[in-house]
């Protein structure tokens, strides 16, 4: 990074935003890495397996409007310590009581929620301090914190293997509360956010069907990255009897190169603009994710079928961030929270989704099916307002 860039900004609250994103994440996948063994110990239907792992991202998209409001009338730095203490006390209650069944497991992934929220706090945190022409490659760097879900699936199912997965809840409060401190101690508001939003706010931005296209954008791009990661260590004991270690391990290889692209995918975008991006992104996402509704692949085939989707969906997520600032500049904190909404419900009705095929049909087929031919729309979309937003951008300077 270039001396200009730390001078554009306030680096101490991207670097605490990023550990804030990335250990929240990791806290927000938690019952993934942790759902094979959970499932065995509460005797766990496929379909419910599929619903233990998306509560948490419902609840999560939904909790990323709470935090759009919140944030307009408190400012960032106090709803995300607020948020933090609420995640950090639901960890050591379940630690503490226990969860022994599937009522439980959903209560607990309602609290997980919260975690997830935390996109609604760093990435207009970090906007608002840095100029239009950097925002991709900061907000990239900002949501490269989605890589906490490296670690829930590097480290979770070994950790619940040796502890168990109870103890495993409760251990993963500790890393929380040292990034409160750091959060605390470093993050600041900047000088320069928006005056306070109000519901009449929310109204005016819906009635903009641009608002519509970026939130279905986002359902696709990050409602695939979380969606899969969420399911994809069920996916792999299910489809190919891999142990819950070795599934994590293989959900950890997609999950991380989706997470280290996002940068990459914002960079991409300042450079060569947003929409052009995103075409490239839907395409291969559609085309991997069709590989493996028709084909009949080893396990590594599957996995680098998945491994492109996720790169591919990793670097759509930094796209659309970079085209939000651009479209919407006074409105970044409550498009984050109405974009990660939708990013979020893509992620609930992926995983859901999955589990229900599954269930009723006997495979997988239907629910990557289904979502591949999402992506193609989500392509389309992207060629029908193209040339309408590259008109506008051009006025500012700015490429999408």
């Amino acid at each position: 990074m270039s001396k200009a860039f730390f001078k554009a900004g306030h680096f101490p609250t991207l670097a605490v935003c990023f550990l804030y994103f990335d250990l929240s994440f990791a806290v927000w996948v938690l019952l993934a890495p942790l759902a094979v063994l959970i499932a065995n110990d509460l005797h766990l239907q496929p379909d419910q397996k599929g619903l233990m792992v998306a509560t948490p991202v419902l609840a999560g998209a939904l909790l990323r409007v709470l935090n759009g409001v919140l944030i307009g009338q408190w400012k960032a730095r106090r709803v995300g310590i607020a948020m933090q203490l609420v995640v950090i006390v639901g960890l050591l209650l379940a630690w503490w009581l226990g969860l022994h069944s599937f009522g439980q497991m959903l209560t607990l992934g309602i609290v997980l929620g919260v975690a997830g929220a935390s996109f609604a706090i760093a990435l207009p945190m970090v906007s608002y301090w840095y100029p239009p022409e950097r925002q991709g490659v900061v907000l990239g760097l900002a949501g490269a914190g989605n890589s906490g879900t490296v670690f829930a699936a590097l480290f979770a199912p070994a950790l619940a293997l040796a502890i168990g997965w109870r103890n495993t809840l409760g251990l993963a409060a500790l890393p929380l509360l040292v990034v409160l401190l750091a959060f605390v101690l470093y993050a600041r508001d900047s000088p320069t956010s928006p005056p306070p939003k109000t519901l009449a706010d929310y109204r005016r931005v819906l009635r903009t069907p641009d608002a519509w296209w970026l939130m279905f954008f986002y359902g696709i791009s990050f409602g695939g990255f979380v969606g899969l990661s969420s399911f994809l260590p069920i996916y792999f004991n299910d489809q190919y009897g891999l142990s819950a270690v070795t599934a994590g391990y293989f959900t950890a290889g997609c999950v991380f190169v989706g997470s280290f692209v996002r940068p990459l995918g914002g960079a991409l975008a300042d450079r060569i603009g947003g929409t052009r991006a995103l075409s490239m992104v839907y395409a291969l996402v559609a085309l991997m994710l069709a590989i493996i509704t028709f084909g009949n692949q080893p396990a590594f085939g599957a996995l680098a079928a998945l491994a492109l989707a996720m790169t591919a969906l990793g670097m759509g997520n930094g796209a659309v961030f970079q085209l939000v600032p651009q479209r919407f500049r006074g409105d970044v904190g409550l498009l984050t929270g109405l974009v990660g909404m939708t990013g979020g419900v893509g992620g609930f009705c992926l995983a859901a989704g999955l589990g229900y095929a599954r269930q009723f049909t006997g495979n997988y087929g239907y629910g990557f099916g289904t979502f591949a031919l999402l992506a193609l729309l989500a392509w389309g979309g992207i060629a029908s307002v193209r040339l309408r937003w590259r008109g506008a951008a051009a006025l500012g300077g700015v490429r999408v």
